[in-house]
């Protein structure tokens, strides 16, 4: 592709140039092994300088590495103990009332955690991850990271509604994030899993490009991650001419420029391992359960009942030629200790 470190044969023409000179200079030696020559090239995989121990840093590519909202949450370690001590007297108090039931299965109904890393419950995993957005926002760099102008909404306001002066001190409520994200994703009828992917690539977002979300470029950073996520993720993506459908005083010039931006800020790293999916799905569990913000069980209805009854018949009848294969047709009577159970008469 024009650099020296190509994985094709031939070279540019500068080094072609160089080479046919030193040819002309000296002759060429006979006894050079195939090793000695230009022509047994390495692997691309072994050219690349990959930082291992920075690459372990970043929460959004290894699974082993602690992601980023989970640690800004922690920080503020007295509040959330206050927090958690007031929501315990309150649960008491409406223990007591009678108003705070705890829903249990019976014989007619049983209650489901409608919410798994496979399936994950679409309004609880958009609650979470604009709480983990929430916590970056009020946990971030107070000393001042740089601000890129293409996430600053004074430059790019996504409505024509006029941008306070301060704009860049007002830090935006949880219910004021979530009504953002809920919108986009009504509107646009995105999976949970998108929501997911969101955050995993507004944090590679903050990793790769050293910068830290603000008040003034939250809403810009948030639209450009759910744009590439959902682009990345489902199968029937929504165009960028959507989002001006549903965003009215947006272009599709902007919209465009947000997302060729957002790419080149990530280097083009789109992949999403399961290891890292899962990662952040527990963990955003974990933060839910530490703000007392739980997914409320589901009854399981008929049809759900049913569709469970399919599933599990099927691999009944699809391990049934297993279990026959492995069970045994005669045994030694010899052999034979198995206890015998005699019927009980009650009197």
């Amino acid at each position: 592709m024009g650099s020296t470190t190509s994985c094709c044969v031939s070279s540019s023409p500068k080094i072609r140039r160089n080479a046919h000179s030193r040819l002309e200079s000296e002759p060429p030696d006979t006894d050079l092994s195939r090793e000695d020559t230009g022509y047994n090239l390495q692997h691309i995989s072994d050219r690349e300088n990959v930082d291992e121990l920075n690459l372990e840093c970043n929460p959004s590519d290894h699974p082993r590495a602690s992601t980023l909202f989970l640690s800004k949450s922690q920080s503020d370690v007295g509040e959330k103990r206050r927090s958690l001590y007031v929501n315990h007297l309150t649960h008491i108090a409406e223990s007591k009332q009678g108003t705070n039931r705890r829903k249990h299965s019976s014989c007619s109904t049983i209650y489901l955690d409608d919410n798994t890393v496979s399936q994950p419950n679409l309004k609880f995993t958009i609650k979470c991850v604009t709480l983990a957005i929430y916590y970056h926002i009020k946990n971030r760099d107070k000393n001042g990271r740089q601000l890129l102008d293409i996430f600053d909404e004074k430059l790019h306001p996504l409505s024509k509604c006029e941008v306070p002066d301060d704009y860049y001190k007002q830090d935006p409520e949880q219910r004021q994030i979530y009504r953002f994200v809920r919108t986009l994703f009504s509107a646009a009828q995105l999976t949970a899993e998108c929501a997911i992917v969101t955050l995993v690539y507004l944090e590679r977002l903050l990793t790769y490009a050293e910068i830290d979300i603000c008040p003034a470029n939250w809403k810009r950073i948030v639209l450009g991650a759910i744009l590439l996520a959902s682009k990345v993720w489902d199968d029937q993506a929504v165009w960028n001419v959507d989002y001006c459908q549903i965003l009215k005083d947006i272009t599709v010039e902007d919209m465009n420029e947000l997302e060729r931006e957002f790419l080149e800020l990530l280097q083009f790293n789109i992949n999403v391992p399961s290891s890292v999916y899962a990662k952040y799905y527990f963990d955003l569990r974990s933060l839910a359960e530490a703000n007392c913000l739980n997914c409320p069980p589901e009854p399981l209805s008929r049809d759900r009942a049913q569709r469970l009854e399919a599933i599990s018949r099927l691999c009944d009848d699809k391990f049934k030629d297993v279990k026959r294969a492995i069970r045994k047709r005669s045994a030694s009577v010899d052999n034979l200790a198995a206890v015998r159970w005699v019927p009980a008469i009650l009197s």
